[in-house]
């Protein structure tokens, strides 16, 4: 069991860094956010992972182990690339650039909730139910808090997508009424619709006997 006692620990510690690294990145995701709701979002966030990082501390204290690990490669590489999503869009339309910095957000997210569903098994399995329960709380922010960062996506994108049919760039479905792009029938279509007329002028001849 001691094998797994220490791989929990390395997972923690392992999250907490990843944590700690998040701190020191969402006020910049804030600053960047031009959607009210996105900042609010933000800043909500970065006061819930303040807690997170006290419930991680708290768990390896739980554990008798110390806080401090190596930094999480995973998690900077996602930052980083974040902080390249920041600066490449400062040029972009507001739209744009929110859609672009959630998807930034929930890539942070997801790593997360990877990470703390499978700390969150070790310390089941491992017996230690003081712990689990600190993950399970963290486990239901990290998932709230990506489905949140969806909702706020779905009028964005839509905002976006009605700015350029109002550019005049043509819808992927098309206009009302416009059939210049329609393509010929194919032959499904048109088996079908002699199907259909089949079966209408069946209907008439049973009809008229």
């Amino acid at each position: 069991m001691s094998d797994l006692n220490d791989l929990l620990v390395d997972s923690l510690q392992d999250l907490l860094n990843a944590e700690n690294q998040i701190v020191g990145a969402l006020p910049k995701m804030v600053a960047a956010a031009h959607c009210e709701k996105l900042k609010e979002e933000f800043q909500k966030h970065l006061v819930q992972t303040e807690r997170q990082v006290e419930r991680l501390e708290s768990a390896l204290e739980i554990l008798g182990e110390p806080s401090n690990s190596k930094p999480c490669k995973g998690m900077k590489g996602i930052l980083d690339e974040g902080d390249e999503t920041i600066q490449d869009r400062k040029e972009q339309d507001e739209l744009t650039s929110d859609l672009a910095l959630i998807a930034s957000a929930q890539k942070v997210e997801h790593y997360e909730i990877a990470g703390y569903k499978n700390a969150h098994c070790l310390a089941k399995q491992t017996g230690q139910r003081e712990v689990a329960k600190l993950l399970a709380h963290t486990l239901g922010e990290e998932e709230s808090t990506d489905f949140l960062l969806s909702t706020l996506a779905k009028p964005l994108l839509q905002q976006a997508l009605s700015v350029e049919v109002g550019n005049g760039t043509k819808a992927p479905w098309g206009e009302p009424g416009d059939s210049s792009d329609a393509k010929p029938a194919t032959t499904q279509t048109k088996v079908a619709a002699a199907a259909a007329g089949g079966i209408s002028r069946l209907k008439a001849h049973k009809a008229k006997a």
